[in-house]
């Protein structure tokens, strides 16, 4: 569905090297690595906000290059990292703006529009919030309506970069079991960011291991989770075990004194 082939990306300095990536429909691909590493930058050129140099974006197998903004949103949808926006918006309205892409010329919402934004914010367990101001909600709950947003747009592939920042477990828990879920029922493709290490170990199909730019792993869990890797992606010395009842990796920091 997506394949990033041979990037190479820079602004005053080299952010990403050479780096070649696939996700396909059905799987949820997790893109683990410490700060500055260039995973947002690979998710910004996954959606065309930013263009390679060299190397290329396909989208089943076209150039996303090609593609028009409005082509781009009716393809995949972006779960950024959320701030405040500038205008009082309900939940329900700032979830609508996701509909752009499908609008009519008149660019007014139909019922339609109105049914699928509410069956986005009901998935997402934030339909009672429609109401609300998006500004007056909690992280966690603007988080959830973000990503009803991105569902509304009704995309083929999802980008999610920290959608599991300031939730609770109980809801990081079930965001990722629901993106899951819908990677397998719709088809859909989903890379997510994330430094959520033992939930990526469980809820991803491969786990993609990116360092100073470098994609240095990408594979099952179980085959590129290692204390080796993940101590040397992250400089810090981490051991690995099973989860008793997955048998997936499970990641412990060590005290080093």
């Amino acid at each position: 569905m997506l394949h990033l082939r041979d990037i190479y990306f820079s602004y005053q300095r080299p952010v990403l090297s050479s780096v070649t990536l696939e996700v396909r429909a059905g799987e949820l691909v997790a893109l683990l690595g410490p700060n500055g590493a260039g995973k947002s930058t690979l998710l910004a050129l996954a959606l065309g906000a930013l263009r390679p140099h060299p190397g290329e974006v396909l989208f089943e197998g076209l150039p996303v290059a090609r593609f028009s903004r409005r082509e781009i949103a009716r393809r995949m949808a972006m779960v950024a990292q959320h701030g405040d926006v500038r205008f009082p918006l309900t939940a329900l309205e700032y979830v609508l703006t996701g509909r752009f892409a499908h609008t009519s010329a008149t660019g007014f919402d139909s019922p339609r529009d109105v049914e699928i934004a509410m069956q986005a914010l009901r998935d997402t367990d934030a339909a009672q919030f429609a109401h609300r101001r998006f500004n007056q909600l909690s992280s966690g709950e603007r988080q959830r309506v973000v990503l009803a947003r991105a569902l509304a747009q009704q995309p083929r592939l999802l980008l999610l970069d920290e959608p599991t920042a300031n939730a609770d477990i109980a809801h990081q828990i079930s965001l990722l079991s629901f993106v899951r879920e819908l990677t397998r029922e719709r088809k859909l493709g989903a890379l997510v960011v994330t430094h959520e290490i033992n939930l990526a170990a469980e809820f991803a199909d491969r786990v993609a291991l990116l360092k100073a730019g470098y994609l240095i792993a990408c594979g099952a869990p179980r085959e590129v989770m290692t204390g080796q890797l993940l101590s040397g992606l992250f400089e810090t010395p981490l051991l690995v075990d099973r989860h008793p009842q997955s048998g997936n990796p499970r990641v412990f920091w060590t005290r080093t004194k």
